[in-house]
């Protein structure tokens, strides 16, 4: 089956209530206890039928991974303080907020089930990462732009060190994911992220 790319600007008024219901009823369905998440099921609780559901996505790991990624962006907003220290500050505190609760299982939940599943994996990286570390690189842009952030970093290293701490202990367990190991993390990746005077002299005092 081919693949059919849609969102809110491209669909009918009466398509995007159905998208809207199916992305609902996805999202309560993974975070509730019980069976494995089917198209099925989605179909009943959305009342959108199984064909319409399969005209816009390919299998429920494209409505799970797209459903979550709304959520998400509804959840963690883009800050733009003026400082590229304090936006940063507060967007790894959000994105870390947000896996540290309920969430934040399903959200393993969703990585664990397309482990494995390569089709899965490039659902999961163009759907739902791809347009998260977008948001990154704009507030990461703004930083550069203000000569706050060193300019010859590589932001998808930079993107890595400050969100990859919560996957790890998201995914491990191993830890609490919480706002003062938000904060440690931010100050730890900007000492060698900022330029001279920039973010990195507002962490440490200096």
């Amino acid at each position: 089956m081919t693949e059919q790319k849609t969102g809110p600007a491209t669909l009918r008024p009466r398509s995007q209530r159905a998208r809207a219901a199916v992305l609902k009823a996805a999202t309560e369905l993974m975070r509730e206890p019980g069976p494995e998440l089917t198209v099925d099921a989605i179909a009943t609780r959305s009342g959108v039928s199984k064909a319409t559901i399969y005209k816009h996505w390919p299998n429920k790991t494209a409505v799970a991974i797209e459903a979550f990624a709304e959520h998400m962006a509804t959840q963690v907003a883009l800050p733009d303080t003026g400082s590229a220290h304090t936006d940063l500050r507060e967007l790894v505190r959000s994105v870390f907020a947000f896996y540290s609760s309920a969430d934040g299982q399903t959200f393993a939940g969703l990585i664990a089930g397309v482990h494995g599943d390569e089709t899965g994996k490039r659902m999961f990286v163009e759907r739902f990462l791809h347009s998260r570390r977008e948001g990154v690189r704009t507030v990461w842009a703004r930083g550069v732009d203000r000569g706050e952030l060193r300019a010859d970093v590589d932001v998808e290293v930079a993107i890595d060190l400050l969100f990859g701490p919560a996957i790890f202990r998201l995914m491990t367990g191993h830890d609490t994911v919480g706002p003062d190991f938000a904060d440690a993390v931010t100050d730890a990746a900007l000492r060698g992220l900022a330029t001279r005077g920039g973010p990195r002299a507002a962490a440490t005092g200096g």
